[in-house]
């Protein structure tokens, strides 16, 4: 065991600098953006940081404040007007999500196609590449960690980068070209040959070069040195007194409130589908292919959400952004995501102004990057290599999230997976063959009512004096509906001269009855 943690450890430590780096930003957008106070979104980071991280099953999944929630928060705490009502519903959103773990209602995540779930990290990888552009260049007009079409400063994904175009600040632009350059070399073979150097993150050497460029630019140049604006913007106490300030604590009189209880089944609900969908994206990440226990994700996520709400802290869920950073900053275990929360809680607490010295052009840099790898071309072309069936859901599940949100995007993308499904077994559970006057039905798998429709027609063009054989060995199940269209031909077969043969497992009888189910066991 010890022997273990030594070979991981080192890995685990230079993956949670990452990790705190590109989570940073983003639980501060998203409070900015959810209308909460700024420190809530640090509390949901350390909470999904060290609680939920020792509680999962999951190795490489990293919770926080999820984008995905942005607009039911924001909504909620207009609504309740009082911020403690709101936590109250957190801290019962978590309660509900505990009851979902013991029900078992994680199988949910297993019934999502393969197709979505990758769909769902490319459309991920363009939201980032697409939304860090502006602050790449020095526009900070929408909250870091927005991941919808439709921003709250009134502009969408399309017209903020034409809008950023329009308003670059060149120190910026000259901070995020100088991090991309890095981050390209630091995934050369000559870095990735020297161990001293993998031990160093490229994201930590992009936030110290970003930091010092910044830092020159205020002695040499200050008309170029970026604003605060253009800054990580965490809150800085004086004094513990201070520091404690920042927690608030959800009050019980507001129990009776039936709002409350609607935005806690929402939050539940909602936050237990993203964090399903999240472990499901992350599994397929991990180059271990380890398998994350959903119904462990969801009782975690329901403490860590109680803890959250209990301190004053936003919902939070399994994010792939940082749990893809996780994995591609080479992470092994779960102290990654622990270390991650750990540090974060030392930094604001110790080093805020140091924190706020760092300019939002490196860390898009750092997510421009992880979109990158989540969204490479030859993931394109493997789903175009697999068929259209494939292809379509992938392709369509991205288009939907770019131009909705996550959760509208993967709803849509999992009816267009079930679409392809039917119509793969409509067509492949019935086979129509015709030679001359010899026609050829063989029933496999299982036939259901729709594939009545494509039976009735194919009977109906069988030909005088032909003769037809029936094959049900292949079929598991067959539909009452095609079982009456079948008999309803065999009726009036004798009419036309039509001779009709049935072929039965060799195993068990199979009888054609009227209102009667075939099952077909195939193993008897």
């Amino acid at each position: 065991m010890i022997k273990k943690f030594f070979q991981t450890g080192a890995a685990d430590l230079s993956a949670s600098i990452v990790v705190l780096l590109v989570a940073l930003p983003l639980c501060l957008g998203i409070a900015l953006g959810s209308g909460a106070p700024l420190f809530s979104g640090i509390i949901a980071g350390v909470v999904g940081g060290i609680i939920v991280g020792a509680l999962s099953g999951s190795q490489l999944s990293v919770s926080g404040p999820a984008a995905g929630l942005t607009v039911i928060v924001a909504t909620a705490i207009l609504k309740l007007q009082v911020f403690e009502a709101f936590l109250l519903a957190v801290v019962i959103a978590g309660v509900l999500q505990i009851i979902l773990g013991f029900i078992k209602a994680g199988v949910i995540g297993d019934y999502i196609p393969n197709s979505v779930i990758k769909g769902m990290l490319a459309a991920i990888g363009l939201i980032l590449i697409l939304k860090q552009f502006p602050h790449l260049v020095g526009y900070d007009a929408d909250f870091a960690g927005d991941e919808s079409f439709d921003q709250g400063n009134k502009e969408n994904t399309f017209s903020g980068i034409f809008n950023a175009i329009n308003y670059i600040t060149p120190s910026a632009l000259v901070i995020g070209g100088v991090s991309l350059l890095i981050l390209m070399f630091w995934e050369q073979k000559f870095v990735k040959s020297k161990k001293w150097l993998q031990l160093i993150p490229g994201p930590l050497v992009v936030v110290l070069a970003g930091t010092i460029i910044n830092e020159c630019f205020k002695l040499y140049q200050p008309d170029y040195a970026l604003e605060a604006k253009h800054m990580v913007a965490l809150p800085e106490a004086s004094s513990m007194k201070e520091f404690l300030s920042f927690f608030t604590f959800p009050q019980l009189k507001y129990l009776n409130n039936p709002d409350v209880w609607v935005t806690a089944v929402t939050l539940a609900i909602v936050a237990s589908l993203e964090t399903l969908l999240g472990i499901e994206a992350v599994d397929k990440l991990d180059p271990l292919k380890r398998v994350s226990p959903p119904n462990r994700e969801l009782k975690a996520q329901g403490v860590g959400n109680i803890v959250s709400g209990l301190l004053g802290g936003l919902p939070l869920t399994s994010v792939v952004v940082r749990s893809s950073a996780n994995v591609n900053s080479g992470a092994k275990t779960k102290l990654s995501t622990i270390l991650h929360g750990a540090f974060m809680l030392l930094c604001v607490f110790f080093i805020p102004f140091i924190l706020n010295k760092i300019p939002l052009a490196a860390l898009a840099a750092i997510l421009i990057f992880t979109g990158y790898k989540l969204a490479k071309v030859s993931l394109f072309k493997e789903f175009y290599q697999k068929g259209w069936d494939q292809f379509m859901p992938f392709v369509i599940t991205i288009s939907a999230i770019l131009m909705t949100d996550l959760l509208k995007g993967i709803l849509i993308g999992i009816a267009v997976g079930l679409f392809y499904m039917i119509r793969s077994n409509f067509r492949s559970s019935v086979l129509v063959v015709n030679d001359q006057n010899k026609f050829l039905f063989r029933l496999r798998k299982d036939v259901s009512f729709l594939n009545k429709p494509i039976i009735k027609k194919k009977l109906e063009e069988v030909t005088e004096n032909a003769f037809v054989l029936i094959d049900a060995t292949r079929a598991d199940f067959i539909d009452k509906d095609v079982i009456e269209e079948i008999n309803n031909f065999m009726t009036h077969a004798h009419l036309k001269n039509i001779v009709v043969e049935i072929k039965k497992s060799q195993y068990k009888q199979v009888h054609l009855l009227f209102n009667e189910p075939i099952l077909i066991n195939k193993e008897l």
